[in-house]
């Protein structure tokens, strides 16, 4: 396939290998979380912490919603036992 512009020489910068800044490998620290003697970051205390947190509102945002959900629950197994003594009278008086 060819488009009408392949002929066509490139334009092209060459950058001096100085001019690019060289890539930085994560530290000890930014990895485990922990200093080399053994020590807990803060970033990782605080990481730490904010999960317990977002775990905590989780875990209440369930046990809320699972009352709402025993609730429900409990009204239709009224519903059910009350449409099955609805069908026994219905039963009954039709002398079944």
């Amino acid at each position: 396939m060819t488009h009408s512009g392949d002929d066509e020489p490139l334009d092209a910068e060459i950058v001096p290998p100085d001019s690019v800044p060289p890539v930085q490998a994560p530290s000890y620290e930014e990895v485990t979380g922990y200093t080399p003697a053994g020590v807990p970051t803060f970033d990782h205390v605080r990481d730490k912490i904010e999960q317990r947190t977002a775990t905590a509102i989780g875990s209440q945002e369930l046990s809320e919603m699972s009352a709402e959900a025993e609730a429900l629950d409990d009204a239709l197994a009224k519903r059910e036992e009350a449409a099955k003594k609805k069908l026994e009278e219905l039963r009954r008086s039709m002398g079944l």
